[in-house]
């Protein structure tokens, strides 16, 4: 297994650090699982990065990488349900998407990397989950579910572009 791909395994291994901390209410113990979430999502740019300049994109980091993605974005998510500070439908649609993509996935013969509409999706539902974890005075309250839902938009704009062929323009 390459580098990138081990990085990528090992973002796992701070999802049950996070999700035990996040049942936690102080302060302290949200500061701290911010700071898991975001060096787990920051090693996703990292193996990214590693698997481009060493030469290592292999078909199960292609595989691998938006699956933990998928994991690292949806179990905090599911624990911000269950404490009651975003609603369970807006979670629904985002594992809806991740779940039709994964299985549009399945029947490609080739599996293909994210594009720019994927990125934006990540990236948005990074920043609102950052925002919905770190401890913020009442004043963030809203503009975290705003980030929220601006996730909630983008996941269902990328995967419909996803699923959309694309145009084939006739050469005259």
């Amino acid at each position: 297994m390459t580098l990138p791909n081990w990085i990528t395994f090992s973002r796992l291994l701070g999802i049950p650090f996070l999700l035990y901390g996040l049942y936690n209410p102080s302060s302290q113990a949200r500061w701290v699982c911010l700071t898991i979430f975001l060096v787990a999502a920051l090693t996703d740019w990292l193996d990214g990065y590693l698997a481009r300049k060493l030469n290592q994109i292999t078909d199960l980091g292609k595989f691998l990488d938006p699956l933990v993605d998928k994991l690292l974005v949806l179990a905090p998510l599911l624990v911000l349900v269950e404490l009651e500070r975003i609603p369970a439908w807006g979670v629904f649609v985002i594992l809806a998407r991740e779940l039709a993509i994964a299985g549009w996935r399945v029947n490609q013969t080739t599996i293909t990397g994210a594009n720019i509409w994927g990125k934006l999706k990540t990236v948005s539902q990074i920043i609102a989950i950052a925002l919905l974890i770190a401890p913020l005075p009442e004043l963030w309250q809203t503009p975290s579910i705003i980030a929220f839902w601006l996730a909630v938009a983008l996941t269902l704009i990328s995967g419909v572009i996803y699923i959309l062929p694309p145009k084939v323009s006739i050469a005259e």
